[in-house]
């Protein structure tokens, strides 16, 4: 995708140059090192995700980030869950993280809310 838009700029940049608006030319490749950019960016981040299990008596939290990826494992009897201004904070013996910063503000007090209750509703 990123090189058919690439082609696409150079190749209208390269028609204006042809027709005597040479200058068009720098602008085009500061337009595809933009582009560049964005995809670079976007591609760090696409497969970012956080996965949240309970069974067995363990609450296992796994959070990947770019290329850190942490996992976590609580009793969620010690665990307790709570809104820090915006921020949806879990909170267990030796660990303190962020959870649910891909969700909107809603989706975020909502799963707060299921959080809680599937913990056993104990809140900070």
């Amino acid at each position: 995708m990123f090189g058919l838009l690439a082609l696409v700029v150079v190749t209208i940049g390269t028609g204006f140059a042809i027709a005597g608006a040479w200058l068009i030319l720098p602008f085009a490749g500061l337009e595809v090192l933009g582009l560049a950019a964005a995809f670079v960016v976007y591609a760090r981040h696409a497969a970012d995700y956080e996965r949240i299990e309970l069974h067995g008596g363990r609450l296992q939290v796994e959070v990947a980030d770019a290329r850190r990826q942490a996992r976590y494992e609580l009793d969620p009897a010690r665990v307790s869950v709570g809104m820090q201004g915006a921020s949806l904070m879990l909170q267990g013996p030796g660990a303190e993280f962020e959870l649910g910063r891909h969700l909107d503000a809603d989706s975020r007090i909502a799963f707060a809310a299921e959080l809680k209750r599937r913990l056993g509703d104990r809140t900070r």
